[in-house]
């Protein structure tokens, strides 16, 4: 009998793992890439030097009025503190801006359990964000109901109204899309022949042009005294463009899927409805995750284009703030703030749909 025994295992040398590990595997496994890393680090220290020294380092964060940033050398950041309730709520009623923290607050609590994979109610979260969430919010900021003060649209903008638009148009334009791809590949000619149009009409006309004429001339062709809503006209306008988009992603998932899912789906005896929905559908949609995301990320900038009718957006709200004469010289303060604020919403959507993947990942990917 062999009196060895077993050593246990000894961690690898320093070299390879920590810091130090990553370092030697990612920026310096050989001479080129040291060289690479070496050069995009310096590129990336003389960026970053002036533009952290302009954000943090010399700007002015307290103060009163744009005389405290008359000698300052880096950002005023003091003209975002004064504005942030006109981009956060437009000119809705100051009295009134609780309804629309409420509204934050109930977003916020719907989507961020989402995030966190021991979170046990996110399908009740899922349909409480899809159902009850927008009725909720549509009564509180519109009020005239419940003793609520009536808000008319002409007074709702900044970033709540970015939020609202992109919100109605995400979650209306992906069950559109699903029956529009499901339509282009119809059978029957005259679905197909409908839903082909419809896209190709959609996806030929920019997205300006179809705000333009929701907003200037749909008007002209309605009878006398019938009259929808401004910001009711953009978001018909905004989902039906992005349905277009959202059905042509889809059918590429269709057409993806191998032909013996559908003949194993009749094969089993289901209809088309539920071959759809509990075969093809499941399958297509985990496999175009990123083009999903990638309109719905489309659609959240192209939100900035509803200035062109009248409804003042974060976008738009920091232009019209730039022109105000007491304050000078602000512009690139106004639009890195703007632009931070669709970062920060465009970044979390593109992580979720990344973590979604990882999550459903059977094998597809190559």
């Amino acid at each position: 009998m062999s009196n060895f025994k077993a050593l246990p295992d000894l961690l690898p040398p320093t070299s390879a793992r920590g810091i130090v590990g990553w370092f030697r595997t990612n920026l310096f496994s050989s001479p080129i890439n040291s060289i690479l890393s070496l050069v995009g680090i310096y590129f990336a220290v003389s960026f970053l030097t002036p533009v952290l020294d302009w954000a943090v380092f010399s700007a002015v964060w307290t103060g009163e009025g744009n005389a405290a940033c008359a000698e300052a050398s880096g950002a005023c950041w003091i003209f975002i503190g004064d504005r942030i309730s006109i981009f956060a709520y437009g000119i809705y009623p100051p009295e009134e801006f609780w309804r629309l923290d409420v509204c934050f607050v109930l977003l916020a609590l719907s989507f961020g359990p989402q995030f966190f994979d021991k979170f046990q109610y996110k399908v009740p979260l899922a349909m409480f964000s899809l159902t009850a969430f927008p009725v909720i919010c549509y009564f509180l900021i519109s009020g005239g109901s419940f003793g609520l003060v009536d808000v008319p649209t002409e007074k709702w903008g900044g970033l709540s109204l970015t939020l609202m638009l992109a919100y109605v148009g995400i979650v209306a334009a992906l069950p559109i899309g699903i029956v529009l791809a499901l339509g282009r590949r119809s059978e029957m000619p005259v679905i197909r022949t409908f839903c082909i149009a419809f896209i190709e009409l959609w996806r030929g006309v920019p997205l300006i042009s179809v705000l333009f004429m929701s907003s200037v001339m749909l008007p002209l062709f309605l009878p006398d005294g019938m009259n929808f809503d401004k910001l009711l006209r953009a978001l018909i306008g905004i989902t039906m463009f992005q349905s277009a988009y959202m059905a042509e992603v889809i059918r590429g998932g269709l057409q993806a899927i191998p032909s013996g899912q559908y003949e194993a789906a009749s094969a089993m005896g289901l209809g088309y409805w539920k071959q759809m929905r509990l075969v093809i559908l499941p399958q297509a949609l985990k496999l175009v995750i990123p083009g999903i995301v990638n309109t719905f990320i489309a659609l959240f900038k192209d939100t900035t284009l509803v200035l062109i009718i009248g409804l003042l957006d974060i976008l738009a709200l920091v232009q019209s703030a730039i022109e105000d004469p007491a304050w000078r010289a602000v512009e690139t303060e106004g639009y890195v703030f703007a632009a931070a604020c669709f970062w920060v919403f465009c970044f979390s959507m593109s992580r979720y749909s990344q973590k979604l993947e990882r999550k459903l990942h059977r094998g597809h990917k190559r």
